[in-house]
């Protein structure tokens, strides 16, 4: 389950995942499809769910049915407030306003997109590290894992090396607490229970305070890569 809290409108959203499936995986024409229904609830207000089905194409189709998004969102009561639907790749209208609109539709690819992997702009710059935050940062951020960073700039053959050193790091580090019958307490989240019993992680509220100057240079880090 995917879990986003809007605290400025006491608003906590929850929401499954669909199938992801990667066609074509040993040709160069691979791609992403995702399948299946997904349920919107907002766990402080129940006035309405939002119901999305992303529709699996046929293998005998053309491109055009591909990617296909049909949804409603729905009362109390179960009656039908609004449809919606279209393509998730090209965008979405819903057509009980008073006018049919679009309502939603991706950003347009950067240059040069099929060169990194297909990413979005916002994808791309997840892994960015300037030079003002990088002190800010604790060791164990992933902006600084080596591994990625090769991979990013296209140094395949040393992120592939560099993954195995780190990953035979973790199972080192492993076998030791194992042999002192002890287990990993992370540091910045807690696990709890949600409101159907599931098991998920939460925020322990140290991760701000602990970036605050001097930061986590003065205190003891685990070394993962």
């Amino acid at each position: 389950m995917v879990n986003v809290t809007l605290p400025r409108y006491g608003d906590h959203y929850e929401w499954n995942k669909v199938v992801t499936c990667i066609h074509n995986v040993l040709s160069q024409q691979r791609y992403l499809e995702h399948y299946g229904e997904v349920t919107i609830q907002n766990l402080t207000n129940n006035t309405c769910t939002c119901k999305i089905t992303f529709v699996k194409s046929r293998y005998w189709g053309s491109d055009s049915n591909k990617n296909e998004v049909q949804g409603t969102v729905i009362d109390q009561s179960g009656n039908v407030i609004h449809r919606f639907g279209g393509l998730w790749h090209e965008g979405i209208f819903c057509d009980t306003l008073p006018t049919p609109k679009c309502i939603w539709k991706p950003n347009t690819q950067p240059k040069d997109y099929l060169l990194y992997y297909g990413f979005s702009s916002f994808a791309m710059e997840l892994n960015e590290l300037t030079p003002n935050l990088k002190p800010l940062l604790p060791p164990t951020d992933t902006r600084l894992r080596p591994d990625q960073r090769m991979l990013e700039e296209g140094m395949v053959g040393e992120a592939d090396k560099k993954k195995d050193e780190v990953e035979e790091i973790q199972r080192e580090r492993r076998k030791h607490l194992s042999k002192r019958g002890e287990e990993h307490v992370p540091r910045f989240f807690k696990k709890a229970k949600d409101s159907c019993g599931r098991d998920v992680w939460l925020t322990n509220g140290t991760y701000w305070e602990l970036r605050k100057n001097p930061g986590f240079s003065n205190l003891e880090n685990v070394t993962l890569w």
